[in-house]
């Protein structure tokens, strides 16, 4: 089986344990769009301390699809953990553009992040 970037990625964002330094180029752009803002960031060590930051406590895939790009891939996730002992999830899109096994880009769109309570009105709507 082979490991890529995105495998690297993913597991870390599932496994809560901070994003490797083999996972962005040196260079990479990561333009983010989250609930009412947008935002840039330039630079391996940078992306890797948000994300880091966004995928702090183990989480589970309630959906992965991953489709492949010439450059890339298109991964959408679904995640639900655990913080503070309250349940939370967050749906996210990211295109990923790789090369040389180092995500150089990421444009990534979150629907925000939804604690238990949220989760309830929700699925009642």
């Amino acid at each position: 089986m082979t490991d890529t970037a995105v495998d690297r990625l993913l597991a870390a964002v599932a496994q809560g344990t901070g994003v490797g330094d083999d996972v962005f180029a040196d260079d990479a752009a990561f333009d983010a769009t989250v609930p009412h803002w947008r935002f840039s960031l330039r630079g391996a060590v940078p992306i890797r301390n948000q994300l880091t930051h966004w995928f702090a406590d183990p989480a589970e895939f309630e959906e992965l699809v991953r489709t492949p790009t010439p450059d890339g891939e298109v991964v959408t996730f679904q995640i639900t953990w655990y913080e503070a002992g309250v349940l939370h999830a967050a749906h996210q899109s990211h295109l990923l553009v790789v090369r040389d096994d180092r995500i150089v880009s990421d444009t990534m769109f979150c629907g925000g992040r939804w604690p238990a309570p949220l989760l309830a009105e929700m699925a009642g709507a």
